[in-house]
């Protein structure tokens, strides 16, 4: 890791509702490392994915931002599906029903890398041979619903890289999954992340699931970061009651202790 590829300062986010505005983001300062892959852990409702949506520039209109979201590493805010690329938990809310896969992640490598059609289609065929999917071939001409929730997953985060991003945002991509395909998902992300030194945004609400291959974790609760640090030394030495209670949660007879998971 090198250098800062984000800084947040004082950024507040704030929905209307009603005749109120009701906070998502409370003066939320954070820097994000180029290259690193950072966990944005909190339970629902506490401001994470309005995060990743506040980075991405996909927040509703009307909604009032506050603060500063400075880009060094880029000079200038992310191009959607160019300078970052967006996994969402449903890869239905990203894949269209009627058109095959191999035209969904084609596209966006034509449109931002500037390819024929033929060649992207070349990429599209070799990024689901990298997200390994069996038989890539035939799933070019394959459509969403022929598919299981694993494979759309697959699917999408082919879609995402298929203009060699910066970044890569992953909102609770896995929490539709069953434990064994999460495990697939997560060795995946974090080979192609390592692969094209990509910077990884992973939101969730599993801190054990992203305490095995990020490097730092920010706590997220009630719009506020609560705290932030590599993952060994949160894990290890929570500053906040809830972060505890949080890795407390997950020691029990079922699931071994996080630190012991991460010095194995």
């Amino acid at each position: 890791m090198s250098g800062i590829f984000c800084s947040l300062r004082q950024l507040s986010v704030s929905y209307r509702r009603g005749r109120n505005n009701a906070a998502a983001l409370d003066r939320i300062d954070l820097d994000i490392a180029t290259g690193e892959r950072l966990a944005i852990i909190g339970e629902s409702g506490s401001g994470k994915s309005t995060l990743a949506r506040a980075l991405a520039g996909l927040l509703p209109k009307g909604t009032k931002v506050a603060g500063e979201m400075l880009w060094p590493a880029l000079g200038h805010p992310p191009r959607p599906g160019r300078d970052f690329g967006f996994v969402f938990q449903d890869p239905g809310t990203s894949l269209n029903p009627v058109l095959t896969i191999g035209e969904q992640i084609a596209e966006g490598a034509r449109r931002h890398l500037g390819l024929s059609w033929k060649q992207a289609s070349l990429r599209a065929e070799e990024l689901l041979g990298r997200v390994r999917m069996p038989e890539p071939d035939k799933a070019m001409r394959a459509f969403p619903h022929q598919l299981s929730g694993g494979q759309r997953q697959r699917v999408a985060i082919a879609a995402a890289i298929a203009a060699r991003p910066a970044l890569l945002i992953a909102d609770e991509a896995t929490s539709a999954l069953d434990v064994v395909v999460q495990a697939e998902i997560i060795r995946l992300l974090d080979g192609l992340v390592r692969e094209d030194g990509m910077t990884l945004l992973f939101i969730t609400h599993d801190i054990a699931l992203a305490s095995g291959f990020v490097d730092r974790i920010a706590v997220f609760r009630d719009a506020r970061l609560v705290e932030a640090g590599p993952v060994h030394s949160v894990l290890s030495a929570p500053e906040s009651g809830y972060t505890a209670a949080l890795i407390a949660s997950h020691r029990d007879l079922a699931t071994p202790p996080l630190i012991a998971e991460l010095s194995s």
